[in-house]
């Protein structure tokens, strides 16, 4: 049997412990040999390059050692100086003189007091000692550096210099007799300053830090100017022993005031060499520190683009976060600034930027104001390079904040350099919570590990959409996630800015501007959380159900419940039902004027109480029983007593001409805890109370019958799945477009298809992964069947493969190939038949020359659009938010104008929203993603507002969680009355929470106002409607008349009269006289002309298009525009808030499938249990 032992071989030494301990002795008579390697030649040359020179920390200690000896030298030389005596100066005995008898006379010098010294033997040997030590370490370190040429070596000023130095004093060991010699030791300081250079350069090298120029060149020029004057006062001193005798400090004196170019003159040098050597030196300072001077400035400048550093004391000390951007606006710095600075506890932070690009001008400037320059530091740097992530303190930052940059064309590039930044964060700093915005959604999942992430088009899309079936959405959402103050626009300003009288409203007896402070005050509302057993608002409620939770929290408080989360659960929950009960550990979600923690609670007594509550209704205008105000610390809110009521709340009586006999005059309160008698009818929500599970016969005839389920297709990864009505089978993709007929169907534009509902038409550049947001929510599985809208997407360029697989699941969604720059696109797309039109900011155009500008081409479309629909429901989204002032403009609108000095002042106040009281932003007609980025911002702060935005606009979808929704104001639900009462209602019957009420009210204009308008060709109905009924045949007298009912309308107005006076003056001289016949001709042409509004010739436009293009005129609405009504969004407004007709209120509507009730519905019952069962039923399919 082989030994296996023999063949395997032993174990090298250093594997075995036996070994380990012994050495090498047992491996004496092994054959093998051991190498080494060397980095470097193993000579003794190379050895002594590597200790003094190449090896950093053993080069650094040999220069710590020459500058030592540099200033021992020096300070040598000044004890020889202060122990020095000029009349005792000896040299060899041969030429000793006594010089205690001889006098100074001018033109006369003592060469032998400048020649020789007093120069005691220790001291003596001591500079002995010193010089042969510099020499020998000088010739060593010029041997090790030889490289070929031994003159570059000789020539070198310090090799010079120490020459100088030590070999005389190596010649008196020899030569006693030159032992006082003098030797010009002073001239060591410039060779200290040469060794601190150095080692400065390998302290830098030793501890591996970034070396800082700035540093260097100010300790050259320190060190420069000390040389400078040290070498003066020496050279002075020296010489000044055969003339004034001077001290040291009277040097020193002397060459300050000379450098200082004061010059007093009451120490002077006396002798030639002395003056000499005072002209050297100022030519040497005039030449030397300007030079250093211009480089220090030079790297300032430089420090001063680049930022410098963050220093590492402060960062451990003081908080802040880090902004990474790609190149800085001074709008978005601004927006984050404010957002960021306007929580209390965020003003200790610092708030470090970091971009590749040079400061710009205007940032400049802003950054030099005092609030900001002491907390906001500008960094020129990359976040892929370490050194500069090292600059910022990334490592000790409290969070890191990373925007894309929105103005690119190619918006895939700045998402990966996005991307990019986020890896490089991720890399350097692992801990650092990191804050995301990116723009496409199908680059999201690469930052999947962000702490907090914004896809720019999914919010967008997702928000439009929302617009379109809940006006408003994205002002609503801007409102929520900014920081407001609750401002108001106070009556009398206003009126001094429109040059307007106060007059009444007939309609609701208040002021036109009423509106303005309603709205100014409900946009200071926020969404807060607060533990459930810690609060106030919510802490008695514990154990009962949500819905009565919210209801009382809102009657009693003011305050609007609409979310919770569970401790042991991560997943937010909008107004999950009455089925909810709540725990002592939830966190509740609610949205109010301010926190919890910034209120002080005041309990009025019960006798004044009841005197309130006899106080009659005097109107809208009649302030809140809930006095809130509203201010950056803290908030006072008066309680009601409800004690003192009935459970059943208060018993309305029906109008006497509104209400319905089945209408129960009483509305059923809130219980504590629901059960399934609990859920009644609403009637507020009768219009989709049918039975949708039992479909009709044209719906099956039609193929409407549809599926609800998830897209079996998404064109991204990391979409959210939603549960959407789809189609059964795919609809072939020749059938998704509308405007071509196929081999299925032969229809070529809207109308052909005959549908029911008004179109959706979204006009975009090109169809990217982002627009598959703005259909989902549009088909998610709680919206009404019947109430579904046909989608048309109106595209620039033909969409993708892979985005029309995605669509072709989902019911009456097509798309065509135009633009809204051509009438002919805009009519076969159906325009006239679209109840509402999104245009979407096009990519190619978001970079202009002038950033303002590139939104020029959306604006001038969309007031095309605006003028020859003006039925149509235009919803926009800009670039700029500035820009928000030109949309649906009129020059000479009065009111317009002063809503334009409105927000100025509010701008000048340092307002965040200064264009909120515009009308098209309060009415939600334009919309800019950039109002979006403070929700990355307040995510810092308050983590869940990301989270609750997604849900809000349907991004996400969580088991029981609710949804946003609206239902209408109708003239048989006025007999409620107030918001607190619909709050009841909905509470009580569906479940529903409301968060706001969306309002349109009609603008009253002047007398003058509707005069300019009517000048500048705009709509006016009575001018048409009077035109109607006057008669054609007399032509003369119509225009006399004419003349004279406008000269009496306008007798009110002298103005007016006088310029029409000097209009028809002017008239009258320029026209040429010419026949009667002719005369009367051009004034009948005149007259028909004046007759011919501009909104006929455009609806004549419409008409000849559309018969040019085969299509039926028949569809064009010719109905007024909106000019003369404005729109508002009143956010959780007071309980005695009266409704409106009209009124559109925006509600929480709880999950469907989360209640899914026991007995069959009948097709009379509320919407929530329609829509469960029909979900139950398909989802057993």
């Amino acid at each position: 049997m082989v030994d296996l032992d023999s063949e395997v071989p032993p174990l090298p030494p250093r594997y075995r412990f036996r070994d380990l301990l012994l050495g090498d002795q047992g491996w004496q008579s092994d054959d093998r040999v051991q190498v080494e390697f060397y980095m470097n030649e193993n000579t003794f040359k190379e050895r002594l390059k590597l200790f003094f020179i190449k090896n950093q920390r053993s080069s650094l200690r040999i220069r710590l050692f020459n500058f030592s000896l540099k200033l021992l030298s020096c300070f040598l030389y000044i004890i020889r100086v202060l122990l020095d005596d000029p009349t005792q100066a000896l040299g060899c005995k041969e030429l000793h003189r006594s010089c205690s008898n001889q006098n100074y006379t001018p033109g006369t010098i003592d060469w032998s007091p400048i020649i020789w010294v007093n120069r005691s033997l220790p001291l003596w040997g001591l500079q002995v000692s010193v010089a042969l030590i510099s020499l020998f370490e000088t010739l060593l370190l010029s041997y090790l550096s030889y490289k070929g040429n031994i003159w570059e070596q000789i020539l070198r000023i310090p090799f010079l210099l120490e020459i100088i130095n030590a070999v005389p004093f190596i010649i008196t060991i020899f030569w006693p007799v030159l032992r006082n010699l003098f030797i010009p030791v002073f001239l060591n300081c410039w060779l200290a300053k040469h060794a601190l250079e150095n080692m400065i350069n390998d302290l830098h090298r030793a501890i591996q830090r970034t070396q800082s120029a700035m540093f260097n060149q100010v300790l050259i020029l320190i060190s420069t100017l000390l040389c400078l004057i040290f070498t003066c006062i020496c050279g002075i001193q020296h010489l000044e022993r055969a003339g004034n005798r001077l001290t040291l400090f009277d040097s020193l004196y002397f060459c300050i005031v000379t450098f200082s170019t004061v010059g007093f003159g009451d120490v002077t040098p006396k002798i030639w060499p002395s003056k000499l050597l005072v002209v050297i030196m100022i030519c040497v300072a005039l030449v030397v520190l300007p030079i250093q001077f211009e480089q220090l400035a030079y790297l300032w400048m430089e420090r001063q683009k680049s930022g410098g550093n963050y220093s590492r004391h402060r960062a451990q000390t003081e908080k802040h976060v880090v902004l990474c951007v790609s190149s800085l606006k001074i709008d978005l710095l601004m927006d984050f600034l404010n957002e960021f600075y306007a929580h209390p506890r965020l003003q200790d932070y610092y708030v470090v930027i970091l971009c590749p690009t040079e400061m710009d001008a205007q940032v400049r400037r802003v950054l030099q104001i005092p609030m900001w320059s002491q907390r906001v530091i500008y960094l020129q740097g990359s976040a892929l390079k370490d050194q500069d992530l090292l600059r910022a303190k990334m490592d000790d930052a409290e969070a890191c904040f990373i925007l894309s940059s929105r103005c690119e064309v190619d918006r895939t590039a700045a998402d990966h350099q996005t991307i990019l930044r986020a890896w490089a964060v991720k890399d350097f700093a692992p801990n650092c919570p990191l804050y995301v915005q990116i723009l496409k959604p199908e680059n999201k999942f690469h930052i999947k590990f962000a702490d907090h992430v914004v896809c720019e088009e999914e919010f967008k899309y997702a928000m439009l959409a929302l617009n379109c079936i809940c006006p408003a959405t994205s002002t609503l959402i801007t409102l929520l996630v900014h920081t407001s103050r609750g401002q108001t626009a106070p009556w009398e300003a206003f009126r001094q800015l429109t040059g307007t009288k106060q007059t009444l409203n007939r309609e609701s007896q208040q002021s036109p501007e009423q509106w303005q402070k309603m709205y100014g005050r409900c946009s200071g509302n926020e969404v807060y959380h607060i533990n459930l057993e810690e609060s106030t608002f919510f802490a008695e409620y514990e154990g009962k159900s949500f819905t009565y939770a919210s209801f009382h929290a809102h009657k009693k408080f003011g305050v609007c419940l609409i979310g919770v989360r569970k401790e042991d659960n991560k997943n937010i929950l909008l107004n999950p039902g009455p089925r909810y009960i709540m725990s002592s550990t939830d966190i509740c979600f609610y949205i109010n004027i301010t926190k919890e923690e910034n209120s002080a609670f005041k309990k009025h007594e019960k006798h004044r109480k009841n005197h309130e509550s006899k106080l009659s209704y005097h109107g809208a205008s009649r302030l809140p029983v809930h006095s809130i105000i509203a201010s950056m610390g803290t908030v006072a809110i008066d309680l009601q007593d409800t004690g003192c009521r009935t459970s059943r709340g208060p018993t309305l009586a029906l109008p006497s001409e509104g209400g319905k006999e089945g209408r129960r005059p009483s509305i059923a309160p809130v219980l504590e805890v629901a059960d399934s008698s609990s859920l009644q009818t609403c009637d507020l929500l009768s219009d989709q109370s049918e039975d949708e599970t039992t479909p009709s016969d044209e719906e099956v005839s039609a193929g409407l019958e549809y599926a609800k389920g998830y897209p079996p297709y998404s064109p991204y990864i990391g979409s959210s799945p939603t549960f959407c009505h789809l189609l059964h089978e795919k609809v072939p993709f020749c059938c998704l477009r509308l405007d071509k007929g196929c081999q299925h169907n032969y229809y070529e534009d809207a109308k052909a298809y005959g549908f029911k509902n008004k179109l959706i038409i979204v006009a975009a550049e090109t169809a990217g992964n982002g627009l598959y947001n703005f259909i989902v929510p549009l088909r998610a599985y709680y919206r009404p069947k019947k109430e579904l809208n046909p989608i048309v997407l109106l595209l620039d360029n033909p969409p993708d493969m892979h985005f029309l697989d995605a669509i072709c699941w989902f019911p009456m969604v097509y798309y065509m190939v135009g633009s809204i720059d051509n009438l002919d696109d805009l009519l076969r797309c159906g325009v006239t038949f679209a109840a509402n039109m999104v245009v979407v900011d096009k990519e190619s155009t978001m970079s202009a020359e002038e950033d303002y500008m590139a939104d020029a081409k959306t604006i001038v479309n969309v007031q095309t659009l605006f003028r020859l629909f003006s039925s149509l429901s235009i919803i926009t989204e800009l670039t700029h938010p500035a820009n928000m002032r030109f949309m649906q403009f009129r020059a000479k609108d009065c009111y317009s104008l002063a809503l334009s000095k409105l927000e100025k002042k509010e701008r000048e106040k340092g307002s965040n929203l200064a264009f909120m009281f515009r009308l098209p932003f309060a009415a939600g007609r334009v919309f800019s993603i950039s109002m979006l980025d403070t929700l990355l911002y307040q995510s810092f702060v308050k983590d869940y507002m990301i989270s609750i935005t997604r849900l809000l606009l349907g991004l996400d979808t969580t088991p029981g969680s609710g949804f946003l929704c609206s239902m209408k104001i109708t003239e048989e639900d006025l007999w409620i009355r107030t918001y607190a009462r619909l709050y009841q209602k909905l509470c009580s019957s569906t479940g529903d929470i409301p968060i706001g009420v969306y309002r349109t009210e009609s603008q009253k204009l002047t007398t003058s106002e509707s005069r300019e308008m009517a000048s500048q060709s705009q709509i006016s109905i009575n001018v048409e409607e009077w035109e109607d009924t006057k008669d054609t045949k007399e032509q003369i007298s119509y225009r006399s008349n004419h003349r004279n009912s406008t000269s009496s309308d306008q007798s009110d107005h002298p103005l007016l009269r006088r310029k029409s006076m000097q209009w028809a003056r002017r008239l009258s001289r320029r026209v040429p006289r010419h026949s009667s016949k002719t005369a009367e001709k051009i004034n009948q042409q005149r007259m028909n002309l004046y007759r011919r509004s501009e909104r006929q010739e455009l609806a004549e436009l419409v008409k000849n298009r559309m018969k040019h293009l085969g299509l039926s005129p028949a569809g064009y609405d010719e109905m007024n525009d909106h000019q003369n009504t404005l729109s508002y969004i009143l956010i959780n407004p007071s309980p005695d808030t009266r409704l409106e007709l009209n009124d559109i209120v925006y509600l929480i509507r709880p999950d469907p499938l989360a209640y899914v009730p026991n007995t069959a519905p009948s097709r009379k019952d509320s919407f929530c249990n329609t829509v469960g069962q029909d979900t139950r039923e398909e989802t057993q399919l």
